[in-house]
């Protein structure tokens, strides 16, 4: 059953169609990499999944109710359980890794909820959980601004997995990262995508081999072409106007 599906979605800006009737669907416990040249549409996508953007025309629905999305504010998306990744990492530098995680849970967030917040023996023990599947389990009283920048990228990554979301968007998470960061990313990644969906945009095809999921190749807006990375590798046009270059 579909977690997302987007039918027949574009969108132009100044006359350049950035999306082209693009289609495309994702499971409710599913790892998804989408690839594809600078412009292809990967950013805007997430973008009208998330509510930053709105699309001329198509749909985008959402849940077992196919909730559309497009009735939707950002805030309203992202409490359907929608979390997005952007590439450069946003955490609070000056707050331990322990206290960026303690202020993602998913909580009650009327004034008087954060005003009467104490943080509980189940909240410690997420927060445990939480650090130890992103490796920060012996960083916890670290200032995040202190971590490396794959550290950094973990600890968002956490922060996201906190307010327990049913999709994951993440954009370019190898971007800037050891190798050894990089195998761990992907690890992350998998697990989560046991529990939820996930939506991987990146570049590095090295990257995405480790993620051995479904691969979306997207190209001018539209899906160019789909299935396994050595499938769609071999496809004559993703050759063309991707690979090639």
């Amino acid at each position: 059953m579909s977690l997302l599906e987007v039918a027949g979605v574009s969108v132009s800006f100044d006359g350049f169609k950035a999306i082209n009737n693009l289609s495309f669907e994702i499971g409710e416990a599913e790892l998804r990499a989408i690839i594809g040249p600078n412009g292809a549409g990967k950013t805007t996508f997430m973008d009208i999944v998330t509510g930053k953007t709105r699309p001329d025309e198509g749909q985008v629905l959402w849940g077992e109710t196919s909730t559309s999305l497009l009735r939707l504010s950002e805030s309203q998306i992202a409490r359907a359980g929608v979390g997005r990744k952007f590439q450069r990492p946003t955490v609070f530098e000056d707050q331990s890794v322990e206290d960026n995680l303690l202020l993602a849970l998913k909580k009650n967030r009327s004034p008087f909820g954060v005003l009467a917040f104490k943080k509980s023996t189940d909240d410690a023990d997420a927060i445990t959980k939480l650090a130890d599947e992103i490796g920060l389990g012996d960083q916890l009283t670290r200032k995040a601004g202190e971590l490396s920048h794959g550290q950094k990228q973990w600890l968002e990554i956490g922060m996201l997995l906190a307010q327990d979301p049913q999709l994951l968007l993440v954009d370019e998470p190898a971007a800037g990262m050891t190798l050894a960061e990089r195998e761990h990313t992907t690890d992350i990644l998998k697990k989560a995508a046991g529990t939820r969906a996930v939506v991987v945009v990146e570049h590095d095809m090295e990257f995405v081999r480790r993620l051995d999921c479904k691969v979306t190749v997207l190209h001018e807006g539209s899906v160019l072409a789909e299935g396994s990375l050595d499938h769609v590798t071999q496809n004559q046009d993703v050759i063309d106007v991707y690979l090639g270059r």
